[in-house]
């Protein structure tokens, strides 16, 4: 509650828990309701205006409320933000504990995987898993996850590397506490203010991914709105209707922003240093 209490005096925490908040609570009240059925076609109401008949932001060229699309779109972006964050966190973990904490050949096994997965784009390996496995939301999810789970292994191996020779790690397996104990009790404790910065950055840049992917056909299914599919769809049609593509480029925009300014506020009311300085 401290940290949380920190976060929000910040005016960039305070904006980034207001805008997830929002998003969160739509999210959520579109499993139940929306204005209109985001499926609905009505070729009689098709490229209305805003506020015109109820429509909040308007319709596309076959007549579906673009409110209710951003909406229910707004449930798959959390669900593979949050998602890919586990798989990272999972990933980073293990990898981080394998090459910062284990015997020296399998710290050296982790450090390849990581230098070889490193390498590898996350998009490009979406894509590959989508061509073998099919388009959907577990394929986005286990790329975002693994491809952006790397790059918190590093900073987790880094982490936990500098613990490990901290004193009191020392004196901890000095008294007899077995490697288990010490990684719960001391070496976890001590590194998840950074992990937790880490995967806000990853939720981030998961919802620019998953918008890229869903925008490129590798994503989940069309018949399932989506930020990306939106975008997709409206493309031809850019240049007569620039606000059908404006809707979802600033839900994007703005949750990737709020995502990064929490990540930031995290940071600062994590790090001791950064707190007594204010």
């Amino acid at each position: 509650m401290r940290v949380l209490a920190l976060v929000w005096r910040r005016r960039t925490g305070a904006f980034g828990l207001v805008w997830l908040g929002l998003l969160a609570l739509g999210a959520l009240v579109s499993a139940f309701w929306t204005p209109f059925d985001p499926q609905r076609t009505d070729p009689a109401a098709s490229w209305l205006l805003p506020f015109t008949d109820g429509h909040v932001l308007g319709t596309d060229r076959i007549g579906r409320d673009q409110f209710s699309q951003l909406l229910v779109g707004a449930r798959e972006t959390l669900v593979v933000a949050v998602c890919s964050a586990l798989v990272a966190a999972v990933v980073g973990l293990l990898l981080g504990l394998a090459a910062g904490y284990g015997p020296r050949w399998l710290g050296s096994a982790a450090v390849g995987v990581i230098d070889v997965l490193v390498a590898f784009p996350t998009l490009l390996l979406a894509m590959v898993l989508a061509a073998v496995y099919g388009s959907s939301l577990a394929t986005v999810v286990a790329a975002i996850g693994i491809g952006f789970g790397v790059a918190v292994a590093r900073v987790a191996r880094a982490e936990i590397t500098a613990v490990r020779r901290s004193d009191y790690v020392l004196a901890a397996r000095v008294g007899g506490a077995g490697t288990g104990r010490v990684i719960a009790r001391h070496v976890l404790p001590n590194i998840a203010p950074t992990l937790i910065v880490q995967l806000s950055l990853v939720m981030a840049l998961a919802v620019l991914v998953e918008a890229a992917l869903t925008y490129l056909g590798y994503g989940s299914a069309p018949s399932s709105p989506s930020w990306g599919g939106m975008l997709h769809e409206q493309q031809a049609h850019i240049a007569a209707r620039p606000l059908l593509v404006i809707w979802p480029g600033l839900a994007v925009a703005l949750t990737v922003l709020a995502l990064n300014l929490l990540g930031d506020a995290l940071r600062e009311a994590t790090d001791p240093r950064l707190v007594h300085a204010r």
